[in-house]
């Protein structure tokens, strides 16, 4: 029996040395990087407004028992949330910036215990406009969080995050940061039509808009191809119009989404594109759809006659009293599934061939009738409809200023309406703003994730050329492909007044889906989605008003580390070589 116990001591103790051993090993980390920098500098994405961190740069251990912990007496699930989250993330992440910080652990510091976190306003909603700014104070004794609300505690908790690192974990002292968002408005467009997104890949997409302070998911539901959305009084639209059984989104996948959405600090606005656009409802619906299920361009005709922009041919026929029955319950479902204040309407891209092979609208033209007047009707006996249910409706930019087919701004209340521009960047912009109209930014000169991947239609002669090799846009309408820099370097308010940019709400990268599905969706979207993330956030130029994607270009790419350490498959913007050799790969001559 003693021998036994001896033995069984013997190799408890093995297996603590074992542990021991191991515990030791999972902190090492050979370096085959680049050497430390002689003067630290705290990588930070996106960059704060204000932030200090002074000589002699002291850092300290992050205690094995540290703690996150409130002075707030609050219920808010979503802070207790985002508590559990970032405690297990700064304790267990154990990052390893690609150029090490060069600083050792001042030996006279004790190891930080706690963050402390401070909410003014704990029961503040997560809605369009809500005060994000906190401030960040991390002191040999104590470090310290205050915010308005919930939502800026969450940005604190996030540079919180960033500023800790290696193994065991260290934590810079002595910094103090000041920090609030340029625009209220920063977010991503994904468009679940064109291909289908597992909610477990939007679930992760939420994640790491977290990260990156971006603040809204704009989900594009719907489209001509698919209808995935699973709706309690129109159950025929998806059953019919998704394209598997297992593509769909229930009610209980967009409350998962929603909710976790609040437990990251990010809105889900839902976006069901009409009139045009919609196809798949003619599957569930063919009464009510104009066009459907006819060649989008046919032989021999021109653009102009044109059935659809892109294969798959259905408008909504705004002449069919069915149409508005249908309609009504959808945006009675879609407003019942998400709480969200702002609710996308489309209006893009109303194609007149399309609508003309309707009996009722030929009736209605021969009759001198017009489009217009159609369109009209539509807006008229929809968006009242909406805003009676406490909604802010956002149009395309289509519905104002389209060549062919738009309203008057008379028909467009600007107290209830938001615009998103994607075409003609500056200009649109411009013209919707001296309009009166608030906007969202989304050009496709500069915010567009798919470009430059060329087209879908199999078979495009653009490909086809044979000479030199040029082959021009590679049939991409919207060619070339949008870098990370050209993102970061576009001012969303350029040649603005400053009362008409202070209509412009912020911006949104939209990927449409088109060549994506979840198996590019990390790559495709970050981290340019991060350079337009810091642009909104805090700007794009330093103090002195230049534009600083130099010094930015090194921040992205220990960011983009980061968050591949964290599980976001986001591509990377230069060799490994060049983070070995910092300056080698500038320019000659920097414009």
């Amino acid at each position: 029996m003693n021998m036994n116990m001896k033995m069984m001591q013997g190799e408890s103790t093995m297996f603590l040395r074992l542990f021991l051993l191991l515990l030791l090993l999972s902190c090492i980390r050979f370096n085959d990087y680049a050497e430390a920098s002689t003067t630290p500098i705290i990588n930070l994405w996106p960059k704060p407004r204000n932030l200090t961190w002074s000589p002699p740069y002291q850092t300290t251990l992050l205690s094995s028992s540290f703690t996150i912990i409130t002075t707030t007496i609050h219920r808010n699930k979503h802070l207790s949330a985002a508590i559990s989250h970032y405690h297990t993330l700064i304790k267990s992440e154990h990052h390893h910036p690609l150029v090490p910080l060069g600083v050792k652990i001042s030996k006279d510091l004790p190891p930080l215990q706690n963050l402390s976190i401070e909410v003014a306003d704990p029961h503040a909603g997560l809605v369009h406009g809500v005060n994000e700014s906190y401030t960040l104070s991390i002191l040999p004794s104590h470090a310290t969080l205050t915010a308005e609300t919930v939502w800026g505690a969450m940005r604190g908790l996030e540079t919180f995050s960033q500023l800790v690192w290696d193994c065991p974990t260290k934590i810079a002292v002595g910094v103090e940061v000041w920090d609030f968002p340029l625009f209220v408005h920063r977010g991503l467009l994904v468009d679940t039509a064109r291909n289908y997104y597992p909610v477990k890949d939007l679930l992760r997409t939420v994640e790491a808009m977290s990260m990156n302070k971006l603040n809204v998911l704009h989900l594009h539901l719907t489209d001509a191809e698919s209808f995935p959305l699973v709706l309690p009084s129109e159950p025929a639209l998806a059953e019919k119009g998704a394209y598997a059984p297992h593509m769909v989104y229930t009610p209980e996948d967009v409350k998962t989404l929603v909710e976790f959405g609040l437990d990251h600090g990010v809105r889900v606005i839902p976006e069901i594109d009409t009139p045009g656009h919609t196809a798949s409802w003619a599957l569930g619906h063919p009464e009510i759809v104009t066009c459907a299920n006819m060649f989008w361009w046919p032989a021999g005709s021109d653009w102009s006659e044109r059935l659809a922009s892109q294969p798959g041919t259905g408008h909504l026929n705004p002449l069919n009293p069915k149409t508005y029955q249908v309609l009504k319950n959808v945006i009675q479902d879609i407003t019942t599934l998400f709480p969200e204040p702002f609710f996308h309407s489309g209006a893009d891209e109303i194609v007149p061939g399309c609508w003309k092979t309707d009996s009722t609208i030929q009736k209605h033209l021969s009759n001198g009738g017009t489009l217009n007047q159609v369109l009209e009707k539509y807006i008229n006996n929809t968006l009242p409809y909406i805003v009676s249910l406490n909604r802010t409706v956002i149009y395309w930019e289509d519905v104002l200023l389209d060549d062919t087919v738009h309203v008057a701004s008379t028909i467009l209340p600007k107290e209830h309406v938001i615009l998103q521009t994607w075409l003609n960047g500056h200009d649109h912009t411009k013209k919707i703003v001296s309009a009166g109209y608030r906007t969202i930014v989304s050009s496709a000169e500069f915010y567009y994730l798919d470009c430059g991947h060329g087209t879908y239609v199999g078979n495009n002669s653009a490909y086809d050329k044979q000479e030199d090799g040029n082959t021009g846009n590679g049939g991409s309408w919207c060619a070339p492909f949008k870098t990370w820099q050209t993102i970061y370097n576009y001012d969303i308010t350029y040649g603005l007044s400053e009362e008409e940019a202070k209509l412009v709400l912020g911006g949104e990268v939209a990927l449409w889906s088109e060549q994506a599905d979840a198996s590019v969706l990390d790559g495709r979207v970050w981290p340019r989605a991060s350079a337009m993330a810091e642009s909104l956030w805090s700007g794009n130029r330093d103090e002195k008003g230049v534009k600083r994607y130099a010094e930015a270009t090194d921040r992205l790419n220990e960011w983009r580390s980061r968050m591949v350490s964290r599980g976001i498959g986001a591509e990377p913007i230069q060799p490994l070589w060049c983070v070995k050799n910092p300056g080698m790969c500038n320019t000659q001559h920097p414009v």
